[in-house]
């Protein structure tokens, strides 16, 4: 196991839903998408982004395309027209959740290397 940040294994795209951001991770190869499902649970997700999501952390499964979708409740402090919030949309979301650091195993990381 080697503790890397999870953009190296995935990438992601993120943006508002009203007073949500939805936050998509994509395995960087259909190999990693199980580890991904085991790994980024709502808790886990809850924990690293607490600083922006006030709310529940929602998951939905992917698996065609070897994604994780998450929906963070109440982030974007009353959504993208009301809010006072630097990011009101939630673009930087999945880049901050990229940066979360995991362990994965080195199998794993050499098929993205």
């Amino acid at each position: 196991m080697k503790k890397v940040h999870l953009l190296k294994i995935a990438h992601g795209r993120s943006g508002d839903k009203g007073n949500g951001s939805n936050v998509g991770i994509i395995a960087r190869h259909p190999k990693i998408y199980p580890f991904l499902r085991e790994t980024l649970t709502e808790t886990r997700v809850k924990e690293h982004m607490k600083h922006i999501c006030k709310g529940d952390v929602e998951r939905y499964e992917m698996p065609n395309i070897g994604a994780l979708n998450f929906i963070l409740n109440e982030s974007l402090g009353g959504g993208g027209t009301v809010s006072l919030k630097l990011d009101a949309q939630g673009k930087t979301h999945a880049s901050t959740l990229l940066r979360m650091e995991i362990d994965v195993p080195e199998e794993l990381l050499d098929l993205v290397d």
